[in-house]
């Protein structure tokens, strides 16, 4: 099955797990202590990011250590960057509206 970035970070698990390991290399028992769903379960969520590209494993002796390779991502930045320029321009079409409209006050009751 063809995997791709945008299935792996689907998943809050597996968006957990690139975080942990955005900024260290761990072993996948190391991984695994920082959840609460079984080692497999884990295992399983590492497998998938593999495939996607997003965690490589390297054996070091009898340890499999993971790290993450976060250049993947950029396709996900790529794809929500037509967005942000979208919803930029339209907030900022909204401020000059805003701006350009004359405030009306309310009369005061005497």
């Amino acid at each position: 099955m063809r995997r791709d970035v945008f299935q792996a970070i689907a998943d809050p698990t597996r968006r957990q797990i690139i975080n942990l390991l955005a900024g260290q290399q761990l072993n996948l028992n190391a991984v695994a202590d920082n959840f609460d769903i079984s080692r497999p379960a884990v295992s399983k969520h590492i497998k998938i990011l593999t495939e996607c590209g997003l965690v490589i494993i390297k054996q070091q002796g009898r340890e499999r250590y993971c790290r993450a390779d976060l250049k993947k991502l950029e396709q996900v930045a790529k794809w929500t960057e037509q967005y942000r320029t979208f919803w930029t321009s339209k907030l900022d079409a909204l401020e000059n509206f805003l701006n350009e409209e004359p405030i009306e006050t309310k009369p005061k009751n005497k």
